[in-house]
């Protein structure tokens, strides 16, 4: 009964549109939408139809715990070093081939995605593309881009390849009589299918419209336009620099930052160092042209040396300091937080020099500037900074560079401590570590337990992150680290509003408008329709969220329509998890769009005719296998 005369229905659909425009817009995190939603679906109780318990019922869904338990699985794998390994062997193999590249990029992205969480694959292989396309001579966009797909079609082989696919069984158990879930490689063959069309498109159609933004030789200062803000200035006899060290001295300079100091042929990364300065020594300083020449003036520090700085200034002395590229990723605890509050300057020596954004270049005010996820820093740092921004996840660094040799310092005692060098002077392969074949074996065994229907996938997940700890594959910490908990709390928050939409008639009402096309379509063409619009939403907001709101829905739709529910499901379930046309859709294609140096039209002019391609391979081949 409508309360005050409005009915139950308008206010699901005025809290949907709500959560879509704060999806799209991201004026507060989509996290944080989706606990709002919580709590609006419970004040609204009398129009939702949703009480406490219904509206916290997301956190303690099967999904949602299966995804939970995937992310640890992942890590355990990730630590192994394995995907590492196998990266170095891919770059000894493609021998200077551009070509060659693509094809090893896509050809072992996709496949390592069906059985491993998909963000995490992407984060590791980010550095090692990129230095395969340095040894390749290519431009790393022309790399990048795949990857990002290639991982995503990888999400489509198996029910663990990506949350979608875990949300979409559990929809079935609940929505379809006599279904209890899908099986783990139920739709595997499909997925083999549209991995193929869109490998063979990314290697011919997509390579050509792939554009090379990052030119091969890129130097990472010209890159980021940064000429007018490093400088070289050369310390006088009489500066009231002499005698002072490092540290003290930049203290007193808000406005810049001295990066490196140079004297006699030698180098000291600063600004942490306590070494004093001397008359003639060369300090490498970072601001803006007018902090500077302000900086000149007050510290009496002479004249600039006439020579840019250049990204081999940083790498061609043997210092802690390096430059390096890192993405912020969606689930990192930087996100909405401000440079200066992420304290990267003060606990990891870590200097943000530039920020990348959408296209857009921020060189000046930056301690104030509040990161967003994809946001890609230029940032000088240090090789054990790098390390623990790898190990927490919180920064994807896209450069791997070499530390340079030290005096003195000791050769490393075996090949299991250093990784194993080339006997060709090919790439040094990275360690595995001993416990690798027990951490594969309990993920083929969770894979197999749950294909096998002896246990439910959650059950079956949850004993594999427990095997992984007791065996020392994988810490608690580490296990706890690995999960994405902004998409654990998305999914937490989406699925109460699924049940809202689906018991105030909504579901029922948007259905109606999709059997309205069944009037003038046959029904293999409302399946499209319906692959296209869930494909489209998808690239707007997250893929969870749009699965979560499309599958009541396409199922309901199908019972209307007198259709196969299950195959307007697969539809809904693949349209969301296939979502190519924009970087804010998936993740991963966040995670490259910083790092390819991409434009937004680069994901419509690659991904839109790779979409419209697999919308009609899913759809024939749906039909095909399931029939309508």
């Amino acid at each position: 009964m409508p309360l005050f005369g409005i009915p139950g229905v308008a206010v699901v659909f005025a809290l949907v549109v709500l959560a879509l425009v704060a999806f799209v817009t991201e004026v507060v995190p989509s996290d944080v939408t989706a606990i709002g939603i919580i709590a609006a679906l419970v004040i609204l109780e009398p129009w939702t139809g949703v009480g406490p318990r219904a509206a916290i019922s997301g956190f303690a869904n099967p999904a949602t715990v299966t995804i939970i338990a995937m992310y640890m699985l992942s890590a355990g794998i990730q630590e192994t070093g394995l995907i590492k390994r196998l990266g170095a062997v891919l770059a000894d193999l493609v021998d200077g081939s551009e070509y060659r590249a693509l094809v090893a990029t896509v050809g072992t992205t996709g496949p390592i995605a069906g059985v491993i969480n998909n963000t995490p694959v992407v984060a590791i292989f980010i550095p090692m593309i990129t230095d395969l396309a340095e040894r390749t001579n290519t431009s790393p966009s022309k790399l990048l881009l795949p990857l990002s797909y290639a991982a995503i079609l990888g999400g489509t082989l198996t029910l663990i390849g990506t949350s979608t696919n875990i949300l979409a069984s559990d929809f079935a158990r609940l929505l379809i009589d006599g279904r209890d879930g899908i099986g783990m490689f139920e739709f595997t063959g499909l997925g083999v299918v549209l991995l193929l069309v869109g490998t063979a498109y990314l290697l011919t159609v997509g390579r050509w419209l792939t554009p090379a933004r990052i030119p091969v030789d890129a130097d990472r200062v010209a890159e980021f336009d940064l000429s007018d803000h490093l400088a070289f200035v050369r310390v006088k006899a009489d500066s009231a620099a002499v005698g002072a060290s490092l540290n003290a001295f930049d203290a007193g300079y808000p406005e810049i930052r001295v990066l490196q100091l140079r004297r006699d042929g030698n180098a000291q990364a600063g600004p942490h160092a306590r070494t004093p300065i001397e008359a003639g020594d060369v300090l490498v300083v970072h601001g803006s042209l007018q902090a500077v020449n302000r900086f000149r003036e007050d510290a009496d520090v002479s004249h600039l040396v006439r020579e840019p700085v250049t990204e081999d200034t940083f790498e061609s002395s043997a210092t802690d300091g390096t430059l390096a590229r890192a993405v912020v990723p969606d689930h990192s605890r930087y996100v909405d937080e401000t440079v200066a509050e992420t304290g990267l300057e003060e606990y990891h020596r870590t200097t943000v020099l530039a920020v990348r954004r959408a296209g857009e270049l921020r060189r000046t005010e930056l301690s104030e500037l509040t990161l967003q996820a994809g946001d890609l820093l230029l940032v000088r740092t240090t090789p054990a900074s790098i390390g623990y921004f790898a190990d927490t996840g919180d920064l994807v660094v896209v450069d791997e560079p070499s530390e340079p040799p030290r005096d003195g310092e000791r050769e490393a005692d075996s090949d299991d401590e250093r990784g194993v060098a080339s006997d060709d002077g090919g790439t040094a392969r990275p360690p595995v570590a001993p416990n690798a074949p027990i951490a594969v074996g309990i993920l083929l065994g969770v894979v197999a337990v749950a294909a096998l229907d002896l246990l439910p996938i959650v059950i079956a997940a949850l004993g594999g992150v427990v095997a992984m700890v007791l065996t020392g594959c994988l810490t608690t910490a580490d296990a706890y680290d690995a999960v994405s908990w902004n998409i654990v709390f998305l999914l937490a928050g989406v699925i109460p509003l699924g049940l809202a939409l689906d018991s105030t008639g909504g579901a029922a009402l948007l259905a109606e408008l999709l059997v309205a096309t069944g009037d003038v379509l046959p029904l293999v063409a409302v399946m499209f329709v319906l692959y296209v619009a869930v494909g489209l939403l998808a690239s707007v907001i997250t893929p969870v969220a749009t699965v979560v709101l499309a599958i009541p829905v396409a199922v309901d739709a199908a019972a209307r329509l007198g259709a196969n529910e299950f195959s307007f499901l697969l539809a809904a379930m693949f349209a969301s998890a296939t979502s190519f046309v924009t970087p804010v859709g998936y993740q991963t294609n966040l995670m490259v769009y910083g790092p390819g140096g991409y434009e937004f039209a680069d994901f419509v002019r690659v991904g839109g005719p790779l979409q419209l391609l697999l919308s009609v391979v899913a759809t024939v081949g749906i039909v095909t296998i399931w029939g309508l």
